[in-house]
């Protein structure tokens, strides 16, 4: 007996020491710092390094070459070595918003050891920050009522699966009442998942703070899994755990648009939803946006509320559903005969697919089609999607 309590006393000791170790490695470093004047410090232990950069969104942008074209990237600025181990940079005051970085130490890319705030943007991992005082604040958990967010299996027979996952917010309230909500259908971008709104977007703390403010009707919001091939986000399926990519099968070739009826079947049998146009909506960034676009078209009588936010319009590939995307003159007639209550369109100043939603709002101007256009600055980023989710969901159900 006294062999056995001796040696859980060790084990005890070991994980203690184990965790005080990692303390003790680290704990003196605070990186990053908000400065109480907006400036961020940003710090690593790099003895043996002879470079150490930060690479971040909060820096003038680079110029990068890419497959779509000239693209903007983040920009990067060296950090100063001030003592034998510690490297050091500080920003210029930063305006409030979210930001992310990783740093670049002798070339090699590396997160930051001293931040545990990440986020994954396909196969990409960043660090995270947010400065406040401004619009940074929706984007933080604040001391207000918070909804709850389920992740829910449904089935798809549309696209040969029993089990498919999605996200759904319920606001709060919605546990203890017996109301219906409207609803907002949230979709995601090529590469993203079920999961990148919640995670990337903010989406909950957005609609969390502008329900407390009264700027935003309480509504259940739903986030599905844009990729008709894929069962869940990577790693929660059951193929395993695949490297994410950014295209996948099944994406933008009509199955998602002929499926999405499946997740509308699902979540108006299994929560209080107000059944009619004028209390849905549906919106959603880049391939979001296209499937935005053509879900809306493809079933008029649904929504009443349509966001595209830098929506890849004309965009499609080849498959056996493409038929979805044939005669939408004809199909965008069909929506606008009973005109959409708000149909909204938003894209950054730079971004690639700026062209092809300026030939879209041509199209619309010639029609008459009435819409509402918000341009910003930047191009293809999650910082204007964060903007765009707020700006929509303050016009809808009124």
């Amino acid at each position: 007996m006294k062999r056995i309590s001796t040696l859980f006393m060790v084990c005890t000791f070991s994980s203690i020491l184990s965790a005080q170790q990692a303390l003790w490695n680290n704990g003196e470093i605070v990186s990053p710092q908000v400065n109480p004047d907006n400036t961020v410090t940003f710090r690593i232990s790099a003895p043996k390094a002879s470079k150490v950069e930060v690479e971040g969104d909060f820096l003038a942008p680079r110029k990068i070459d890419t497959p779509f074209g000239i693209q903007e990237a983040p920009g990067k600025a060296e950090l100063k070595q001030t003592t034998n181990r510690i490297w050091e940079y500080t920003t210029n005051a930063l305006s409030s918003e979210l930001y992310s970085y990783h740093f670049l130490v002798d070339g090699l890319r590396m997160n930051d050891p001293n931040n545990v705030y990440q986020n994954r943007d396909i196969s990409t991992i960043s660090n995270i920050f947010i400065v406040g005082g401004g619009k940074g604040d929706l984007y933080k958990v604040q001391d207000v009522p918070h909804g709850n967010v389920s992740k829910v299996w449904y089935s798809s027979p549309t696209l040969g699966m029993k089990q498919r996952r999605m996200t759904v917010y319920t606001p709060a309230g919605y546990t203890e009442s017996n109301q219906s909500y409207p609803v907002l259908y949230l979709l995601h971008g090529a590469g993203g998942d079920e999961d990148a709104w919640g995670e990337l977007g903010r989406a909950f703390q957005i609609l969390d703070n502008l329900i407390a403010q009264g700027k935003v009707e309480p509504m259940i919001v739903v986030m599905p899994n844009g990729n008709g091939a894929q069962q869940a986000a990577p790693g929660i399926g059951a193929d395993g755990m695949p490297k994410p990519q950014f295209m996948n099968p099944k994406t933008m070739e009509g199955s998602i648009e002929k499926a999405f009826p499946d997740v509308m079947k699902y979540i108006e049998d299994n929560y209080r939803t107000i059944n009619d146009k004028s209390h849905r909506a549906i919106c959603g960034l880049s391939m979001g946006g296209f499937h935005s676009l053509y879900i809306s078209a493809l079933y008029p009588d649904k929504f009443g509320y349509i966001g595209l936010f830098s929506a890849a319009i004309n965009k499609q590939t080849k498959g056996e559903n493409t038929d979805v995307y044939e005669n939408l003159e004809q199909k965008l007639d069909t929506l606008f005969k009973d005109v959409p209550k708000l149909y909204w369109i938003g894209i950054g100043s730079t971004d690639f697919l700026y062209k092809d939603n300026t030939d879209f709002r041509k199209l619309l101007d010639s029609k008459g089609y009435k819409y509402t256009y918000m341009e910003t600055d930047g191009g293809h980023i999650w910082k204007n999607w964060r903007i765009y989710l707020s700006e929509f969901t303050q016009l809808l159900f009124k």
